[in-house]
């Protein structure tokens, strides 16, 4: 997904100010695709220029006056050509799981308290998107477009609950087998798991 493909969506969704819009990334489109207010206003501009969003004409004075968009037909076209765009999922980069395949090679000092901190902003991520499935989608709820936000919605949920799993087996906290039972993260220099010191089955250390 790029960015200005995410603008397209938000002003078809509402005609929006740059202004609002910064805001309603912060609430919302921000939690699956960040961007930064002067990444957004810059989009804008270059949308504007190729004729795919336009600025609402308004009867107040210019000057002062806060510029709301809208998509032309040209901006819709090109939206609707990408939702139909074959793309390869992308691959996950993520610094967390690279500093534990480090911790395998110089130890992980520390690094148990990192992941307990990472397990509980993944558990507040999650309260909050629960918070917004009960108050935005209630039963009832269906629509297609509704249907579509809503299975959104419910990847990060899912998301979460992937982090929160994988977090906890990572600590040696696997809650279905009970405290201590997988290895923790300062067990994997030394190869220490359930059945004692073995060798790490993955990664591979012949294939980095």
């Amino acid at each position: 997904m790029s960015l200005p493909h995410a603008i397209l969506t938000a002003l078809l969704e509402k005609p929006s100010s740059g202004l609002e819009l910064t805001r309603r990334f912060d609430r919302s489109i921000g939690y699956f695709w960040s961007a930064t207010h002067q990444q957004i206003y810059r989009e804008l501009g270059k949308l504007e220029r190729a004729g795919q969003i336009r600025t609402l004409p308004s009867e107040q004075p210019a000057r002062g006056r806060r510029k709301e968009y809208e998509v032309l037909p040209a901006g819709r076209e090109e939206l609707a050509a990408w939702v139909a765009r074959s793309e390869d999922p992308k691959q996950v980069r993520d610094p967390l799981l690279l500093r534990i395949r480090a911790a395998a090679v110089v130890g992980a000092p520390g690094l148990d308290a990192e992941l307990r901190r990472h397990l509980e902003l993944h558990r507040r991520q999650l309260a909050e998107y629960l918070e917004i499935e009960q108050r935005d989608f209630p039963p009832g709820r269906d629509s297609e477009p509704d249907r579509l936000r809503h299975l959104v919605l419910r990847g990060g949920i899912d998301l979460e609950n992937f982090w929160i799993g994988w977090l906890t087996r990572a600590l040696g906290e696997d809650e279905r087998e009970g405290p201590g039972t997988a290895p923790a993260v300062s067990d994997i220099r030394d190869g220490v798991g359930r059945s004692g010191p073995r060798r790490a089955q993955w990664p591979d250390a012949s294939h980095p």
